[in-house]
């Protein structure tokens, strides 16, 4: 079957590296599978040029809103797989909820990578209005003036969690990234708190700076390192003005994922500080590679990371301080493989 499969894929981000899992997920089982960039297509008529063009028999979405927008009316079969900003965020402004329900009502299938996304979406769209042709075929059965609700997101959703692959770098030198962040410490007894995320408000990578930060004052050994590309340029700015005058805190760019993987291995934990995630890539890989995880206490992280066991969670800067701080040897365990 020839698939088109629609994202949002800027370099080194969650969603991009999610659509390419995907993506050779779907080519290894025996399909042709055509991963473009959401962004690039500005109507759904170009959409529908694509399809005609490229003689496309079915479509995939990565995010309810961003792609599946696109998808509806073009004669072929389509699915949805939900991000974790469509849910979380872009629901709660009204024409994006609107048109998010139209598209999952056309889905064939939808997929979410936790319960808690699967239930979220339940209570968002759990019913429609059938059309008056439907209704008025069966008034005899109902008061006058009735409509039947029914159902329209229960049966079509379904749970598949997002399985890893981490494959760190065997040239990646530790020392020269020390080096690159400007940490001039011997690696021997140095702690490393890595931060991964795009630079957007959404992954709050402010959130634990202060308190990192006066950490950093009282144990010189303690870092805190924020990696990831420069998503909204308005807050990267702001971002790189408070890290330039923060002590204990780096800002590093976006790196090959290879080298990336090979750092998380090498830090002494994985931070998340989103305000909203559907499943974190980050947080996966980080249990793949048996690093410890510590994740703000958000529905996303909650469902994957089980609290004193698989990681910690956090709810205030303040109190993911303490724990560190008092018990250094935090527990970690390996993601489900791909």
């Amino acid at each position: 079957m020839r698939l088109l499969f629609l994202a949002v894929l800027r370099r080194h981000t969650g969603n991009a590296i999610t659509a390419q899992r995907v993506r050779d997920h779907l080519e290894a089982a025996g399909h042709v599978c055509i991963l473009k960039d959401a962004l690039d297509f500005e109507s759904p008529s170009e959409i529908s040029s694509f399809i005609k063009a490229e003689s496309l028999e079915a479509a995939m979405a990565l995010h309810l809103y961003r792609g599946g927008r696109l998808l509806p009316g073009h004669g072929i079969p389509f699915g949805i797989i939900f991000g974790g900003t469509d849910l979380n965020e872009d629901v709660k402004q009204g024409e994006k909820n609107k048109v998010m329900g139209k598209v999952l009502e056309e889905a064939r299938f939808a997929v979410a990578f936790t319960e808690s996304m699967k239930e979220t979406a339940q209570r968002q769209w759990k019913y429609r209005k059938q059309d008056r042709s439907h209704w008025l075929s069966h008034a005899r059965s109902w008061h006058r003036g009735a409509q039947k609700a029914d159902p329209h997101a229960k049966d079509k959703i379904y749970v598949q969690s997002q399985g890893i692959a981490t494959v760190p770098s065997t040239t990646f030198n530790w020392n020269t990234f020390l080096q690159r962040s400007e940490i001039n410490q011997s690696a021997d007894n140095l702690h490393v708190f890595l931060l991964i995320c795009g630079l957007r408000e959404v992954k709050d990578p402010l959130y634990l700076v202060d308190a990192f930060s006066e950490w950093h004052r009282e144990e010189p050994n303690v870092y805190m390192v924020i990696v990831g590309p420069e998503v909204d340029p308005v807050f990267t700015r702001e971002v790189k003005a408070k890290v330039k005058r923060t002590a204990g805190v780096r800002l590093i760019g976006e790196m090959a994922q290879e080298d990336l993987h090979a750092v998380v291995k090498n830090c002494f934990a994985v931070v998340n500080s989103s305000v909203s995630e559907g499943m974190s890539a980050a947080i996966l890989e980080a249990m793949d590679l048996e690093v410890p995880v510590l994740a703000r206490n958000i529905p996303g992280n909650a469902a994957v990371v089980k609290h004193g066991v698989t990681g910690l969670l956090f709810s205030s800067p303040q109190k993911r301080i303490t724990w560190p701080q008092s018990n250094c040897q935090m527990p970690a365990a390996p993601a489900e493989r791909s």
